[in-house]
């Protein structure tokens, strides 16, 4: 099963693709996780990956698979975070245009950020999910690309160049633990390295309060879930229908670990404290899964995805004076 799946080649050859225009983000050796969880850990920094995040890889990965018919036209696609960054940044360096749908009420600080690329910015008129279905109408009225943040072939093997990575980096890895939201990134990842190491575990982590796999994984099926406010905003929100994440995740992720606020939180200050990096809620729900569980990983030598460091100044603040 692992090393006959047709995302495996669309992986190594995105890999080609795209190594030129990203980063090969180091692996650190992770001393002060290591010393609480008796585990070799490892972390790998996609906080320093362009745009401070892993999603450009999935993005320039699209982007570069189109036609150039299809490129010509222009992509669109609507995001609240990392990806709409990843898409711009990806338009600049492909010489296409492309227009970042945005909800209302979307921080400032990430307008800006996105503003910075040669794209074009409309503001939706609803909320991110309201926003996301007009962008979508959009670009099939307008018969132009279509950018999904996560259920897509070509963004999944984007996102498993970071396994591609992996395996040059350090050998015999037991466990990988990874951020889960809509599943492309654990999806990428996951795939390229069971085929590798049919004895990995790879681990999805989650917050309590916005847990869509897994309640998806558990009920068998797609479904909605109800979510809370979290820190882990980069990673909050529904499967959508029919995705292709929720069958890969179902044969490729070994367990899962639900973290809460607090957990989220800690985590964040840990960074800071112990390895001087501030990593956005989502980076810091895999550290917490890990500090949570650490029991389970004694004696292993375990790699920790650091997905992104887009936190605003405003949180930031806030988990720090509630210390």
């Amino acid at each position: 099963m692992f090393h006959s799946h047709p995302l495996l080649e669309k992986i190594v050859l995105a890999e080609q693709k795209i190594r030129s225009f990203v980063l090969q983000t180091p692996l650190h050796h992770s001393v002060p996780l290591s010393e609480i969880t008796g585990a070799e850990v490892h972390l790998k920094m996609e906080s320093e990956q362009y745009t401070n995040s892993f999603k450009i890889r999935g993005a320039l990965n699209k982007i570069f698979s189109l036609s150039k018919e299809d490129r010509s036209k222009g992509v669109i696609t609507s995001s609240t975070g990392n990806h709409a960054q990843g898409v711009a940044m990806s338009c600049m360096i492909a010489q296409c245009s492309g227009t970042i749908y945005l909800p209302k009420g979307v921080n400032s600080s990430k307008v800006e950020a996105i503003q910075r690329y040669p794209v074009e910015i409309v503001f939706g008129q609803g909320n991110a999910l309201e926003t996301e279905l007009q962008a979508q109408n959009e670009a099939i009225v307008q018969g132009r690309p279509w950018i999904s943040p996560y259920n897509d072939s070509d963004i999944i093997a984007g996102q498993g160049t970071i396994g591609v990575e992996l395996k040059r980096q350090l050998a015999n890895i037991n466990n990988v633990l990874i951020t889960v939201g809509g599943g492309g990134l654990i999806s990428g990842i996951g795939l390229y390295m069971k085929a590798h190491f049919p004895d990995i575990n790879i681990i999805g982590c989650q917050p309590t309060g916005s847990a869509a796999m897994y309640q998806c994984i558990r009920a068998g099926r797609i479904l909605n879930v109800d979510h809370n406010e979290t820190l882990s905003d980069g990673s909050a929100g529904d499967v959508e229908p029919g995705s292709i994440t929720f069958p890969i995740c179902q044969d490729f992720v070994d367990d899962y670990i639900l973290v809460t606020e607090e957990e989220i939180k800690k985590a964040i200050q840990f960074m800071i404290e112990k390895h001087h990096k501030i990593v956005e809620g989502a980076a810091a729900v895999s550290v917490a899964g890990l500090l949570k569980q650490k029991e389970e990983f004694k004696a292993s030598k375990t790699v920790v995805i650091i997905c992104g460091a887009n936190i605003s100044s405003s949180a930031l603040t806030k988990v720090l004076i509630s210390k």
